[in-house]
């Protein structure tokens, strides 16, 4: 039986960061703004704190060709910094993502091995 457990270990960005290229959950905290119509009433100008999936590049060009140094990057492309460093929003701890289900010890497959891959994770059953 293949265990889908996985153990999360977060790393505060204040003292280490991933190296680049490295895809990673990252804990970012903000406020909401008080403006933004598409959140709800109740949140609008409160402080967050989530996590959400991007990567760590030492180099960044933003699409209006701003330089961006040491920071995560979400598939929206929004640049948030090290938790400390003037930014809106910024990265308070960071962890390395996980392997993907099944037994892999990788976190992407591509290509013709993508079908085998998935067919064992769905196949594998929660061990202990």
């Amino acid at each position: 039986m293949t265990s889908l457990d996985t153990v999360v270990r977060w790393v505060e960005a204040r003292s280490a960061l991933p190296s680049s290229g490295t895809p990673v959950a990252a804990a970012i905290t903000g406020r909401y703004s008080a403006e933004d119509g598409g959140q709800s009433d109740t949140a609008l100008g409160e402080e967050f704190w989530l996590v959400r999936p991007m990567y760590f590049t030492t180099l960044h060009f933003s699409d209006d060709g701003t330089e961006h140094r040491d920071c995560f990057v979400d598939s929206d492309g929004i640049v948030r910094l090290p938790y400390g460093l003037a930014s809106a929003e910024t990265v308070t701890h960071w962890a390395e993502l996980p392997m993907l289900p099944g037994g892999l010890t990788m976190r992407a497959v591509l290509g013709a091995d993508v079908p085998a891959a998935l067919q064992n994770a769905w196949s594998a059953h929660p061990g202990t």
